[in-house]
């Protein structure tokens, strides 16, 4: 039974996912990855958060490409099926699917962990060209080439091991194995490669240089398809009565694409429509999904920056760099950033950062209530009984938590402008959001 080769697996959660009640149709990306088969620019590397489709759109194209079995029934009502070159691509490829969060049972280095991958994908060449097996070759290269045959390398969680920081003294090595399986070789008609963060860029360059990498803050062809638009989301909202579109958009939209377009988050959206109630669903799948991790670094420099964005205020920033797979811990107010806006903890458009939307909201507030924050977070913790004096009369109460607030240290609870003020009676009346 093969493993990663044409096997039926991308076809069967794609299927599942097309009988969803809340099925979006993305369905349009695939005329664009078409028109890039056998063309130097056949090598494309799509970075987002989590929760925003990724892996989805990599089961439609494994269904829609593999030549394994007949998927014309599952993409006939879809967009693509109106398109020119449906037919012409439709279960023409060779797939190899690579899951590269996937790690051994026995054995945990790194030799361990890449013959998984080696060996799934030996096994499966040989079996599905048993004339090979006679041979001998040095590398898995030798062995494609040999097949006279050509794939499409579909790679889910590409960064696995960077964003977990598995094997780090090896993280070299590994963009190597890539770099020798993919680059340049006649048996690659395309390569979706997809994961969080973007690839490392070197001094000279990257090992994967020749990848077109799309990310959250530079993405002028594939945005759409990652996360839901507002017409899509509107769409879903019909299907169901229990919550309001004005409801969803205040939780989970705050994404933007270039021209200005909203952008929701697509796993929160469903889950919400699912549930007939309006949550956070921010799923933690490691500490690089927590807004306090990342403040953590410097917040001494970010401070007063996220009082401000609590208080419902852009930042102004330019962000040039990326955080990438392999970088050293953001220390910088702009590597911080950058650093969150990869992770989707925050949206960044027309020079400035925010907070995307309620859900995020939430996080941020829960990670003000930490130590670090110092005063401010003295504050957040109190403003359940300053509310409580204020809805009792207790003026004196209110008062003197003011008074202690306007004599701290901190600048941006001097309240000595409108805009200072503000924050500050947000952050002393927290409670009362929730």
């Amino acid at each position: 039974m093969a493993i990663c080769l044409n096997t039926k697996s991308t076809y069967n959660l794609f299927q599942m996912l097309v009988n969803d009640t809340f099925f979006v149709d993305k369905s349009a990306i695939i005329e664009k990855l078409s028109a890039r088969i056998n063309t130097p620019n056949r090598y494309i590397c799509i970075t987002k958060p989590r929760r925003f489709g990724k892996t989805s759109v990599l089961n439609m194209l494994g269904a829609y490409y593999c030549k394994a079995y007949d998927s014309k029934v599952l993409f006939d009502g879809l967009k693509i099926a109106k398109t020119a070159a449906y037919a012409a691509h439709l279960n023409q490829y060779n797939v190899v699917h690579l899951s590269m969060n996937s790690i051994p049972d026995d054995g945990n280095a790194y030799e361990d962990y890449m013959k998984l991958f080696k060996n799934a994908i030996r096994r499966d060449i040989l079996e599905a060209y048993p004339q090979l097996k006679e041979q001998e070759f040095n590398s898995l290269s030798e062995m494609l080439v040999a097949t006279d045959k050509q794939f499409i390398f579909i790679i889910d969680e590409w960064d696995y091991i960077f964003s977990h920081e598995l094997y780090p003294e090896h993280y070299g090595d590994f963009l190597e194995f890539l770099r020798e399986l993919l680059k340049d070789k006649p048996y690659v008609a395309l390569v979706y490669m997809t994961g969080v963060l973007p690839i490392k860029k070197y001094s000279t360059g990257s090992a994967l240089n020749m990848f077109k990498e799309y990310t959250m803050l530079k993405d002028p062809s594939f945005e759409e398809y990652f996360g839901f638009t507002e017409d899509e989301t509107e769409m879903l909202c019909k299907k169901q009565t229990a919550l309001t579109m004005e409801e969803i958009r205040d939780w989970y939209n705050g994404y933007q694409t270039k021209d200005g377009s909203r952008l929701y988050n697509p796993r929160s959206v469903v889950c919400a429509l699912e549930d007939s109630t309006c949550q956070s669903y921010w799923t933690r799948t490691g500490k690089m999904d927590e807004v306090l991790f990342f403040l953590k670094y410097n917040i001494a420099q970010v401070r007063d920056d996220v009082v401000k964005m609590v208080n419902g205020n852009s930042i102004g920033i330019d962000i040039e760099e990326e955080y990438s797979a392999g970088q050293n811990p953001p220390n910088s107010r702009e590597d911080i950033y950058s650093a969150m806006i990869i992770y989707g903890l925050l949206s960044y458009s027309n020079g400035e950062v925010r907070i995307p939307n309620k859900e995020l909201m939430i996080e941020f507030q829960k990670a003000l209530k930490d130590d670090d924050f110092g005063y401010v977070a003295e504050l957040v913790r109190n403003s359940g009984e300053i509310l409580d004096a204020t809805l009792n009369k207790r003026g004196d109460t209110v008062a003197s938590y003011l008074h202690n607030i306007h004599n701290s240290e901190l600048p941006i609870l001097k309240y000595n402008d409108e805009n200072s003020l503000s924050c500050v009676v947000t952050l002393a009346y927290l409670s009362a959001r929730n």
